[in-house]
């Protein structure tokens, strides 16, 4: 019990030097709030898998799960692979929902693009090439 208590008590480590992954005060609250559910207050994990429609899309977990910080928001902490850190950043995550559900969108920087459903990106040049 006292070295859980200990490891609370220590520092969040600093955030990622350069990076600039966003989280809209939507995106937060809901981050929070899965976190909480889940266990793991203040704690998400973010990730890249392979997209459908574009290059990339994200997947959200709770916890730690051995990431880098790299957004703070709201009381929420977002961690993710350090080797992804790059492909991260420029992003804007948002959330948006309604009385049928709702969904984390990614938002892309300059020099990025998302697919129409908003939850998949590629840098310019690199999306998913159409199959016939």
């Amino acid at each position: 019990m006292a070295a859980k208590i200990i490891r609370d008590m220590q520092p969040l480590m600093p955030m990622a030097k350069g990076h600039s992954l966003r989280l809209t005060a939507a995106a937060a609250a809901e981050l929070g709030r899965q976190a909480a559910v889940a266990g793991t207050p203040g704690m998400m994990h973010l990730d890249l898998v392979d997209g459908r429609c574009e290059r990339w899309a994200i997947r959200l977990r709770p916890g730690h799960l051995a990431g880098t910080p790299i957004a703070r928001a709201d009381g929420i902490t977002l961690y993710a692979p350090a080797e992804q850190l790059i492909l991260l950043s420029r992003l804007n995550l948002d959330y948006r929902g309604d009385i049928r559900g709702g969904g984390f969108l990614v938002r892309p920087g300059e020099g990025m693009v998302s697919c129409a459903c908003g939850t998949a990106f590629s840098h310019s040049g690199g999306g998913r090439q159409a199959t016939q």
